[in-house]
This record gives C-alpha cells, sequence and structure tokens, in this order.
C-alpha cells in the first residue's frame, strides 16, 4: 500500500506541474482552456472553476490540457437549423441549446439562416411564428448546450490558432519546462531538509555498530591524517578506507580544538566483486541556503545530461528496447527506492520529473517536442504547416506510443513478475 500511494502521489505531482505549465501559459496568450486533465479514458472526478474542467480520468498514463482550437472548433449551424436560445438582459445569446429544447422555459426558437460562431459572433434568422428575419448577437462567454452538456463558444482570439508563434511555443514548451524547475525545487527541498554533501575532510553523521562509532570516532570530527598520510578532503578518507579492508588505521583528528590518535579497524565489505573497506560514516553536510540551490542546479543538469547519453545510447544501439520501462517498471523501482527512505524517494521524483520533461521534448509527433518541430518548420516557411496533415502526423504518432507503451509493459510484466 505504501508503495501504490508513493507512485500515485510521485505520478499525480509529475503530471499535474506539466500540465499546469502549459496551463498557465496557455492563459496567459489568453488561449481557453477547456479542460485541465490528469490521466485519460473515463472521468474518475472532475470539477468546474472559471471556464475549465479539472478533471481526474481513469488510466494514468499522462494527462493533457484542452485549448479552444486544437480540435475541429465546436459544430457548425447551418442554414435550415432549429436551435433554442437564452438571452442575456441585454437581449445577447448566452445559451445556444442544440437539442431537448422543451427542457428549457422561456426558451426562443430560431431557424437558422445564417450564423458565425467563431469571428462575428452572430445568429441571424427566423423565430418561431414570426416573419420578420431578426440578428442576435452571440456574447462572448455563451455556451452550447447538446444533451444537456455545455461546452463555451470560443471566438477565434481566444483560439490556439489565432495566437502568434512564440505564445504557442511558448504554450507548448512550458510542460516540459515545468518539469525541470519541479526537480529543480525537489532538489532544494531534500537539501535543506537533509543537507548537501561537501568535501570537507569531516566526518558526518555514523551508523550504529560501524567501526567508527565502535572505535569512538564522532560526527564532525575533523581527520587531519590516516596512518600518516594527509587529508586534504571527504574523498581521500573514501580512498584510505576503502583500500585497507580488516587493517587497523591511526586516525589523527581536531576535536573541539584538541588533536587526538584513534585507532580504527575498516570492516570488510563485497562491492561488485571486489572487497573494500567501510567504517560506516555518511558524508558530511551542510545546509546554507546558497550551497543547497547551486547543488540542486548541478544536480539538475548532471541528471539530465546523463538521461540524454542513456538516450544516445538507445539510439545507437547500446542499449535495446527492453532496457526502456513503463509504468510497471517505474513502479517496481518506486517500490525499491521507497524502501530506502523519504528522500531516496524525493530525489527520485525529481529525476523521474527530469526524464518526463526530456521525453516530452524529443521530436516526436504527438509530443510536446514533435509539435515544437512543426512550429520551427512553420517560422522557416513563415506560414503553418496545414492543420489536418499536422493532425493525421500526431494522429498516427499517438497509435504509435501507444504500441510502444504496450510493447514496454509487456516487457515489464516479464521482467517482474513471469
Amino acid at each position: 500500500m505504501q508503495t501504490v500511494i508513493a507512485f500515485i502521489v510521485i505520478f499525480g505531482a509529475l503530471v499535474f506541474f506539466h500540465e499546469l505549465g502549459h496551463l498557465i501559459f496557455a492563459k496567459r496568450a489568453g488561449i481557453l482552456c477547456r479542460e485541465f486533465a490528469i490521466g485519460f479514458g473515463p472521468k474518475v472526478f472532475s470539477f468546474k472553476r472559471n471556464e475549465t474542467t479539472y478533471t481526474i480520468r481513469l488510466l494514468p498514463i499522462g494527462g493533457f490540457v484542452r485549448m479552444a482550437g486544437e480540435d475541429p472548433e465546436m459544430v457548425e449551424l447551418k442554414a435550415g437549423h432549429r436551435v433554442g436560445l437564452i438571452l442575456n438582459e441585454d437581449e445577447s445569446i448566452a445559451s445556444i441549446v442544440l437539442n431537448n429544447k422543451d427542457k428549457y422555459p422561456n426558451i426562443r426558437v430560431i431557424e437558422v439562416e445564417e450564423a458565425d460562431l467563431e469571428h462575428n459572433l452572430f445568429i441571424r434568422g427566423y423565430e418561431d411564428g414570426e416573419e420578420e428575419q431578426k440578428t442576435f448577437k452571440i456574447s462572448r462567454e455563451a455556451v452550447l448546450i447538446e444533451d444537456g452538456v455545455e461546452t463555451q463558444v470560443a471566438p477565434w482570439d481566444r483560439q490556439f490558432a489565432s495566437k502568434s508563434l512564440p505564445n504557442r511555443a511558448m504554450a507548448i514548451f512550458a510542460g516540459p519546462l515545468f518539469n525541470f524547475i519541479l526537480a529543480f525545487f525537489i532538489f532544494i527541498l531534500v537539501g535543506l531538509l537533509q543537507g548537501v554533501p561537501t568535501n570537507e575532510p569531516e566526518l558526518g553523521n555514523l551508523t550504529e555498530d560501524g567501526a567508527a562509532q565502535e572505535a569512538g570516532l564522532q560526527e564532525g570530527d575533523k581527520i587531519v591524517t590516516i596512518d600518516g598520510n594527509e587529508i586534504a578532503n571527504w574523498e581521500d578518507i573514501v580512498k584510505v578506507i576503502q583500500k585497507h579492508p580488516g587493517d587497523e588505521l591511526q586516525f589523527n583528528i581536531e576535536r573541539d580544538g584538541v588533536t587526538k590518535e584513534i585507532a580504527v579497524t575498516p570492516k570488510p565489505q563485497e562491492v561488485e566483486g571486489e572487497e573494500i573497506g567501510i567504517i560506516g560514516v555518511h558524508t558530511p553536510v551542510e545546509k546554507s541556503p546558497l550551497k543547497v540551490v547551486t547543488n540542486s542546479a548541478e544536480q539538475t543538469y548532471e541528471w539530465t545530461k546523463m538521461i540524454f547519453v542513456l538516450l544516445g545510447k538507445l539510439v545507437s544501439g547500446e542499449f535495446s528496447i527492453d532496457a526502456l520501462s513503463g509504468p510497471v517498471g517505474i513502479y517496481q523501482s518506486t517500490d525499491i527506492v521507497a524502501q530506502s527512505g523519504i528522500y531516496y524517494l524525493m530525489r527520485w521524483a525529481a529525476i523521474l520529473s527530469i526524464n518526463l520533461g526530456i521525453m516530452n521534448l524529443l521530436p516526436i509527433p504527438a509530443l510536446d517536442g514533435g509539435r515544437l518541430l512543426f512550429f520551427a518548420i512553420e517560422a522557416v516557411r513563415g506560414k503553418p504547416i496545414d492543420r489536418q496533415a499536422e493532425g493525421m502526423v500526431h494522429f498516427i504518432g499517438f497509435a504509435l506510443l501507444m504500441v510502444l507503451m504496450l510493447v514496454v509493459t509487456w516487457n515489464d510484466i516479464q521482467r517482474f513478475f513471469l
């Protein structure tokens, strides 16, 4: 149960912040965002605030922000359609009822002669029982009602395609960007709570029943020499100890301004087929805000670089597709990490967030990187690519990604359960 909760929290946080990036910058650009969703498939929970519906969906394989204009916009009201109108106090249209009109009292039914739901925002036609043609202005916040479900009308200037190329690109790029920002702040939080490693020649926290504790060493002891060899930093301490499993070493230390000699015998431990010495001491840490921020930036950069290197090996064939993990593999890894403690789990979440950001930036159709690639082509051409053609490319890309997801998930199941 602990792993299930950890997985749900981590997955939810990563997807939430990714989609939050899209939502914030889309709204900043004036785009109507119809839905903010965590997961795909049937709705499990939803509520509406202002003009956006926030939903949690059944399948935990991602999320999305549905922006007006990304899909074919609304229905087209053609001549001859009969619709019901609910008007505001200023006689502008607040709601357009497409069916089940008898459920709405005081509705005004009109046979459409001409309508424009995007640019000029009007409906012109004949009311029942009247011969005079009337024109009704559509409110910018009007809704279409079909089968009892309301969908807000999106004027052209509220649609994704109407925005400048930089605004559209930023609305898409913001998703992966927020994953990197999330990772950076997780590393900061861990650093503030646990401290960040330093390279000072001092002892950090001592483990119980370790050789250091048994010999009488204490946290904060500064190591001056070991067996007469000068110690300049933490790495020097580690190198000497690891080379002498089972050998008694003379530690010359400073404690509270007093120099002491303490004999310590590192305990042997086998690591990757090689025997090394350990004394049960953790790396010294500090919680300086400046050091924490600097270290968090370094960790974000180093993990980003490492993931790109691994991707390069996958492309070059050094890794096979069997090395990839899907939700099942991530769940199993989360289970292992969760057993090591909350700080390891937080770091794991940061690494997954960086990974999610990078994966979404790859120039693959249906991913954010694929959409950004189309924007780059548009910038070079000076005009957008045909929307239907682009939509078909993204649809095919999404289908192939789903196939890849199934293959990777099956590999995970075979690896862990069969």
